[in-house]
């Protein structure tokens, strides 16, 4: 039985133990096996391959990022670990949005066969094995993910910053060979897709400046609006650093939807402004907004006079910059 000389050091334990036990039991949704064989192109043959196993995945992501920072840690190299670990976390990244395209290329071939029915067996043979790359591929992202997000939790452990991609949007997740079943696999990735990319909730808007690095206020905010507003999606002005980037890590984080309104690039200086228009027109139920340029300014204006309960946060309001924060760019 361990004995603790302290209730700091119990409480620290247990909140290990719970996080341990929710890694695994992601890993576990994530890391299936939609049938006994997978088929990762056109090309190749359909082979009984297993999904790695979750608990040792789990374990090599967090072993080779920790070591990555033990190695460097009190030398003169430590501020460069985080680079290097955010370039770990962002490989994950790419790799998992290269598997979705090959999920969708191969989605658009077994909509190619649904639509051209053919009841000859070599037609047959075709639906079953595009089917079932579909499927392997799905099940690969979905894994690739998991890790990513580990390996982001892990990246914010170690440095006191969220991880944050430098552009795209950051998805996390979760039938034999007849028309039929091709076209009802195909209609429910598409309802999946459909959620995914217009999630239905309450929108929480959030903009903020570029030059932003307290991450921790902004968490225990956004935390305090989710206890209140449980199906809350987030909304961001979608800046690549910055304010915006720790929400969108947040989000990720707390497995919040998370729609990133991009710039229309077409309306120049006021795109910004327009931007401003289209997340008033939505009609959030609650907006955050972080002092940066007068795009922000805007933002809040037009909340305020839309009604919107409004949460700022000023730059001279932040906590200190860490050390260990330098090294890696907000």
């Amino acid at each position: 039985m361990t004995k603790y000389s302290n209730f700091n050091d119990m409480g620290r334990a247990i909140n290990e133990r719970r996080a341990d036990e929710d890694t695994t039991e992601t890993y576990q949704g994530a890391f299936i096996e939609a049938s006994e064989m997978a088929k990762l192109s056109i090309v190749s043959e359909a082979e009984k391959l297993d999904m790695p196993d979750p608990e040792q995945a789990a374990h090599a992501v967090e072993q080779m990022l920790a070591t990555m920072f033990d190695v460097f840690r009190d030398t003169r190299m430590e501020e460069f670990a985080a680079d290097l670990a955010w370039g770990f976390v962002n490989s994950f990244h790419m790799v998992a949005k290269r598997i979705e395209g090959r999920e969708d290329d191969a989605a658009k071939k077994l909509g190619d066969l649904v639509r051209s029915y053919d009841p000859s067996e070599i037609y047959a043979v075709e639906l079953e094995e595009t089917q079932l790359l579909c499927q392997t591929l799905e099940n690969c992202a979905e894994a690739m993910r998991c890790m990513r997000d580990h390996a982001g939790n892990v990246y914010r452990v170690e440095t006191g910053r969220p991880f944050s991609t430098v552009r795209g949007s950051r998805v996390s997740s979760k039938l034999t060979a007849s028309m039929i079943d091709g076209a009802d696999y195909l209609a429910a990735r598409a309802a999946k897709r459909r959620d995914e990319h217009n999630p239905s909730g309450p929108i929480v808007a959030f903009s903020g400046g570029m030059e932003w690095h307290d991450h921790e206020q902004l968490f225990e905010r956004l935390d305090q609006i989710k206890r209140r507003i449980p199906s809350m999606v987030l909304m961001t002005t979608a800046m690549n650093k910055g304010a915006d980037a720790i929400a969108a890590s947040w989000a990720a984080s707390r497995e919040v939807k998370l729609v990133r309104m991009f710039l229309d690039k077409r309306h120049g200086n006021r795109g910004g402004f327009l931007r401003n228009d289209r997340i008033a027109s939505l009609r959030p139920v609650e907006a955050i907004v972080c002092e940066g340029s007068g795009v922000q300014i805007d933002f809040a204006r037009k909340l305020r006079t839309a009604g919107v309960p409004l949460h700022v946060f000023r730059k001279d309001g932040q906590a200190p910059v860490q050390p260990s924060q330098r090294s890696r760019r907000a």
